[in-house]
């Protein structure tokens, strides 16, 4: 028999309506009421960790979340998390970083809908999470949700209210469950073996150590200048969202670059991604963007999702100390297929 243990941490699925809109206040066991019954010989706990709108998910829960991981990863099977769709793929990506080569799944899921409503997404999202969670050949840290599972590296919310809530970002998806059948795509070790140690690997590690002092920057037409200086004041990291293949604009580029002067690039950390969803940067493509990658130590997201680059660069730069060499080699070396492209392509 499986043994799968449930976080619930709020979200829509655990809503319930109000004058000023949907509310997380659902318990445990009042969204554990409206499940339907799970195919399978599973043995199911629920322990429930707060009660939050997705969109107020902070580092703190991210850490709370882990740790009710690790406390019982040697009691269960597998872990479903039930969490809010507008967060979800950054906690997905965090807890990649975190959960270094689980031997056991680490699923998260919710909903469009409240559980609760009489038309939701809530209750096959649900049961197919538990389904994948008890699986003896599931692995690793994925989102299910719309009958689509998703490495925890390669998600992304793009529909705000339709039920097929999530893409993979530049790699295929993992499987698809249909009417209780789960269709493997790929069989990486990261994601697919056999229970036990992990791909020949150590067993699961856990790291506690995140530095939330990550910038994503965002590049629009006309933006001012003024406001990097404070940037890089207040900030560890600075992850510049450029404009398609990675191109920076001139009228920012002159302070931009001012910034970067002041810093080694160990204590200023610089990556470079893309806005565009789809096929990743290539910052030697155009002579704006190849006259930073030119004159500056930085990073390059290439084809990671930008919720992977901002997690990979917190799990980085927690541990204090580290060489530029060590920060490049870390962010280059691929974790859960979050990078496809190596640093030299």
């Amino acid at each position: 028999m499986a043994k799968i243990l449930i976080l619930t941490t709020g979200g829509t699925i655990a809503s319930v309506q109000s004058p000023d809109g949907l509310i997380p206040s659902m318990t445990s066991e009042e969204l554990m009421s409206f499940m339907p019954a799970v195919c399978g010989d599973i043995d199911l706990d629920i322990l429930p960790l707060f009660h939050i709108d997705s969109t107020d998910m902070q580092p703190e829960h991210w850490m709370k979340i882990l740790r009710a991981v690790r406390d019982n990863y040697e009691k269960y099977d597998g872990f479903v998390i039930c969490h809010g769709t507008d967060t979800m793929a950054y906690t997905a990506a965090v807890l990649s970083y975190l959960i270094r080569d689980p031997d056991k799944p680490i699923v998260l899921t919710g909903a469009q809908k409240p559980i609760g409503f009489e038309i939701t997404d809530a209750k096959s999202n649900l049961s197919d999470s538990i389904l994948y969670a008890a699986d003896p050949m599931s692995r690793g840290v994925q989102i299910v949700f719309a009958g689509k599972v998703i490495a925890g590296t390669r998600a992304r919310k793009v529909r705000s209210m339709s039920y097929a809530a999530f893409a993979s970002i530049n790699l295929p998806e993992i499987a698809q469950i249909n009417s209780g059948h789960i269709i493997r795509y790929l069989t990486d070790s990261a994601f697919c073996g056999k229970r036990g140690a992990a791909g020949g690997k150590d067993p699961a590690r856990f790291c506690e150590t995140l530095d939330p002092k990550v910038f994503l920057m965002k590049l629009t037409p006309g933006q001012m200048p003024e406001l990097i200086p404070e940037i890089f004041r207040l900030y560890d990291a600075v992850l510049i969202e450029s404009f398609g293949a990675g191109g920076i604009p001139d009228s920012l580029q002159k302070t931009l670059f001012a910034e970067m002067k002041k810093y080694r690039p160990e204590e200023k950390v610089i990556a470079v991604a893309t806005q565009v969803t789809y096929e990743g940067s290539r910052l030697e493509t155009y002579e704006v963007g190849r006259r930073i990658a030119d004159s500056f130590q930085i990073l390059e997201a290439k084809d990671m999702t930008l919720e992977a680059a901002m997690a990979k660069l917190m799990w980085i730069l927690g541990e204090k100390g580290r060489s530029w060499e060590e920060i490049r080699e870390m962010f280059y070396t691929p974790v859960a297929r979050d990078i496809l492209t190596g640093e030299q392509d």
